[in-house]
């Protein structure tokens, strides 16, 4: 079945910023909005064309619940255009974007702003459950004597704060947590602490050539209230080398893990933005697309090992358009953990693991030098709801630097499940 072209216009994003155990400076739609305001100010058409405004959003904070409607108003697009916003975890703004495709391909819109955004340093911090029972038992006392008596039932062990970050971040049907699930990765593909340390280093090393070669152009400089600029990504280090790696302890699975805060994803704020658009809408405004949406797949596999999701998406795609590991220029595949990037790679290259899970022989061994050229999560951040928009932006504007074709973008998804796009440039 033929579709109509979804053209990727322009696109922008935030510097990653890293949680240092503090609020950030910024509130999610404030990332998402400043970053807006630039993408959109320099396009032919006024915030109030855009037929949708679609945002994806792991953890809003409770007063921006539709986190999407508040950043579609707060641009100016007017209160009529729509703002809606989905939450598929860690592929939460992959999602926005596939859900414009599809808006589109169904000629319901023709010019959608689609993205992501999280600021994750303001994860909220909970009461236990028993403080949650003791407030409401507080709640019905009316006498003083009543007061009293519940004030007694009070102890020091219910006022312990419950991190809601790191409840998101366990699995409620495997009991695991994230790094946990990676550590089953690493067992499984033979992934050893050096393989993980190493692979680390390299992003940290491949993001800092990029930042200075220039490379992040997608980045719009933010603004706090001080008039503080944060002009970059602050999570690529230098130190960050092998041997200082080692040096960590393992966090998921003590004492005896190789997974480390050093070879993880760091816990960042940060948004991304995306203005997708018909046929119809590129001729009218005269646009100049930089690239095109060719195809999407999703799927699921076992919570435990969620780390694979994007050799589960990523393979239909390639049969489907029968292509090869290295017939795609370039691969975006998010850094969750070293441990689940090379998992994937180890996964594809194994024939038994091939035959079973995927129904047909070994797809060989990826080229890691086509493979997040200039660093990933593991030096940027995992914004959660933000990274899925960015790795296609990036993918998108790395094809084009270096004048390749098309790439694969593609992500794991806490809960067992995984996302992949397959992105072409066009022509300038």
């Amino acid at each position: 079945m033929d579709f109509e072209p979804v053209y990727i216009v322009d696109g922008a994003r935030s510097p990653f910023l890293k949680a240092r155990n503090a609020p950030g400076p910024f509130a999610a739609s404030d990332l998402a909005v400043q970053t807006g305001r630039e993408l959109l100010l320099r396009q032919p058409f006024d915030p109030s064309d855009l037929d949708e405004v679609i945002v994806g959003c792991a953890a809003p904070s409770p007063d921006e619940t539709n986190i999407g409607r508040v950043i579609a108003l707060r641009l100016g697009c007017g209160y009529h255009v729509p703002g809606w916003t989905v939450m598929r975890n860690c592929a939460s703004g992959m999602q926005a974007l596939d859900s414009a495709l599809l808006a589109i391909q169904r000629g319901r819109a023709d010019l959608i702003l689609a993205g992501g955004v999280d600021a994750l340093s303001r994860a909220p911090i909970l009461f236990s459950d028993d403080m949650v029972a003791w407030l409401a038992a507080w709640g019905r006392s009316r006498s003083m004597g009543q007061k009293l008596s519940t004030l007694k039932t009070l102890r020091p062990k219910y006022l312990a704060p419950v991190i809601g970050l790191l409840k998101g971040l366990t699995d409620p049907v495997a009991g695991l947590s994230m790094g946990q699930t990676a550590e089953n990765l690493a067992h499984r593909f033979g992934v050893t602490r050096q393989d993980m340390d190493n692979y680390a280093a390299q992003s940290h090393a491949r993001t800092r050539a990029a930042q200075h070669g220039g490379v992040f152009h997608e980045i719009v400089p933010l603004v706090d209230q001080k008039g503080m600029l944060y002009a970059e990504d602050d999570g690529a280090r230098e130190d960050s080398t092998p041997a200082r790696l080692a040096k960590l302890k393992p966090v998921f699975d003590k004492p005896w893990g190789n997974v480390t805060a050093g070879n993880s994803s760091q816990v960042t704020d940060g948004a991304a933005l995306l203005l997708l658009a018909s046929q119809t809408a590129v001729d009218r405004f005269h646009l100049k697309p930089l690239g095109r949406i060719t195809d999407v797949q999703w799927a699921a596999l076992d919570p435990a090992i969620m780390g694979l999701g994007p050799v589960h998406a990523a393979s239909p795609i390639l049969e489907r358009h029968q292509l090869g590991l290295n017939d795609l220029d370039l691969w975006e595949i998010n850094e969750a953990f070293a441990a689940q990037v090379l998992g994937c790679v180890a996964a594809w290259n194994e024939e038994a693991w091939c035959q079973e899970n995927l129904g047909r022989g070994a797809l060989g061994a990826l080229d890691v030098q086509r493979l997040n050229v200039d660093g990933g999560a593991i030096a940027l951040g995992h914004p959660v709801g933000a990274s899925g928009a960015r790795i296609v932006l990036h993918l998108l504007n790395a094809l084009r630097a270096r004048k390749l074709n098309r790439g694969i973008a593609t992500l794991c998804v806490g809960g067992g499940q995984g996302g992949a796009m397959l992105i072409e440039t066009c022509k300038e």
